[in-house]
Parts: C-alpha cells; structure tokens; sequence
C-alpha cells in the first residue's frame, strides 16, 4: 500500500493515498486518530482496521473515496467475516464507519457509506479471559521470592491488579504519588480508559506488598513510574516504567514457577478479582464501580462463578 509516513502524539500513523486525495483530506484523517482517538490501544486497533480495508479498495480499483459505495464495504467486510473472528469484524467495520463519519463532519464527503452495512451478530454472555481459582491465586503470590526487589515488584503489581480489579495499563501507569493514605488507610488512585481518575483504598494485603516494594525500592519521587523495569540481571530497577509485554513475561514466568498452567495473561487478575468478590458475596453493581466500568453487563462478562457450577455438576457423572 502507498502510504505517507506521519508521526503525531509520539506515535506513527500510516496515512493510505486512499484518504489523502487532497491535503484537507489529509489532515483530517490524521486528526481522527489523534484529536478523536485519545486511548492508544484503539488508535492502534482502528488504524490497522482502516489500512487493511484501504488496502482492499486498492487491490479492488478503488482509489478514490468518492468511488466507495456500501456495496463495496459490505463486500469488504462479508469477506473479513470468513477469516476473522465476529469481534474483530464488528471492530473493522466500527473503525471504518466512525472514520467516515469524521470526514463527512469535516466536508471532505457529502455521506456515510458504512452507514447502512451491518455487521456480524455477537453476543456474549461470558468472557474469554483466564482466570485462577483463589487459592492458585494465593499460591501464586506465595511462591514469589520477596528477598529481592523484582520479586517485590511483581508481588505489589499482580496484588495490586487482584484486589483493585484495574487494568495492567492502568496499573503500569501508576506513579509513586499515586499511592497515598487517606484517614489512615492506603489508598490507590488509577487512571484507567479515557482518562478517568478512579481511587480505590487497598486491601490489607496490597498495602502491605506495596509498601514492602516501595521502601524495599527506596522509592521517593512522586512523579516517578511506581513499576520499572530490572536492569538485566543485577537484581536492581531502573527508570523506565514496565510495558504490558514486560509485565506478560513476568505473569507467564512467574505462573510457570508456581506450576500453575492455566494460561493466564495480564487480564486475568482483574477477572480472578472480580469473581472472588462475587463469589464471597459481593454486589455487582458495587464490583462495577470497583472496575470502574460504564455498564454492570461488562462487569458481569468477568463473573465467572458458573464455572464452578459446571464442574460440580460434571462430578455427578460417576462412572
């Protein structure tokens, strides 16, 4: 695909010949992705969505964006629906028709071709996400090895996403300042989709492994990142903050020591934590506003106390 290389919000953003035929044009599709799109994950997402389906319409003669029609869209996407999964087409076509609908606000075009296509029906009831039963949990955080400073690290960073349900993008993004006390109690101030601010106070344990990591770390600036990355193999930290991949390594290698094989990822801490509160009595309109969520629907996605219900009436098949 012909593309103009653009780099915006210290991130690169690949702008298709399709939706640049005049400099306007340009200038609006890099503002979409930038102005509009605030959480990098779905900037990244949608802008790999709209490359792929620019570079469809260019294998297809399509290169002007007066020329696309939703017949071709539909098209695009009935061939999407074949090879991808019905999320991802419905997050394709979801990129494709915002971006559309920027444009026409902006005038370059005088409608919406993605409008009228529909995309796949999906409904889920139960989310995919891995998640331990509590006492692998507590096995988990046993085994790590606290007599140094990685291990203190990861022990307050996989509590931290257990007792306060927060996202690992959250969690990473925590500086020093944002543990503080608060009528005598340890309190955790995240910073989670679209920017919004969120504190939680911390379970007894979580105040104890972070504050065990922070005076372990000598931690003082409260500007600075809480969780960094080791340097190599010396067992210090250094200045950079943990990416999600240095904190999946870290989750896999420490799983892997715990002999745990349940393939847990980053996001099953927020599900285990959910569903043990769930499961020892808690509300789920309470555990929305603990997972800082819009709708109590996602926060059930992560309940996943049924599973148990399932394997305890399988144990009835006595053969």
């Amino acid at each position: 695909m012909s593309e103009i290389r653009l780099s915006s919000l210290q991130s690169s953003v690949s702008l298709p010949v399709l939706f640049a035929p005049t400099a306007d044009a340009g200038k609006r599709f890099i503002e979409f992705f930038t102005a509009n799109i605030r959480n990098p994950n779905t900037r990244k997402a949608y802008a790999w969505a709209v490359g792929e389906f620019a570079t469809w319409c260019e294998a297809n003669g399509l290169t002007e964006l007066s020329d696309i029609e939703p017949v071709h869209i539909a098209a695009y996407i009935e061939i999407q629906w074949q090879r991808l999964s019905a999320p991802t087409v419905k997050q394709h076509l979801a990129a494709i028709r915002m971006l559309f609908d920027w444009l026409v606000v902006g005038q370059i075009l005088a409608t919406n071709p993605a409008s009228a296509v529909r995309g796949p029906k999906h409904s889920v009831r139960k989310g995919k996400t891995p998640v331990l039963a509590a006492d692998e949990a507590r096995a988990l955080l046993d085994s790590i090895d606290t007599s140094t400073l990685v291990g203190l690290r990861d022990r307050a960073l996989i509590g931290l996403m257990i007792y306060t349900f927060a996202r690992v993008g959250a969690a990473l993004q925590i500086k020093i300042e944002d543990v503080y006390v608060q009528g005598r109690r340890t309190w955790i101030r995240l910073y989670e989709k679209g920017g919004k601010r969120h504190e939680m106070p911390c379970h007894h344990n979580l105040d104890e492994y972070l504050h065990a990591y922070i005076n372990g770390a000598k931690l003082t600036e409260g500007k600075s990142i809480l969780f960094r990355t080791a340097l190599r193999r010396s067992g210090q930290l250094s200045d950079r903050p943990m990416s999600q991949a240095d904190a999946y390594r870290m989750i896999r290698r420490r799983s892997a020591e715990a002999a745990i094989f349940t393939k847990i990822g980053n996001h099953s801490f927020r599900a285990t934590g959910i569903t043990e509160y769930l499961r020892n009595g808690g509300k789920l309109e309470i555990a929305q506003q603990m997972a800082a969520h819009e709708s109590a629907r996602t926060t059930g996605l992560y309940d996943r106390r049924n599973d148990q219900v399932s394997l305890d009436e399988i144990e009835r098949i006595v053969i």
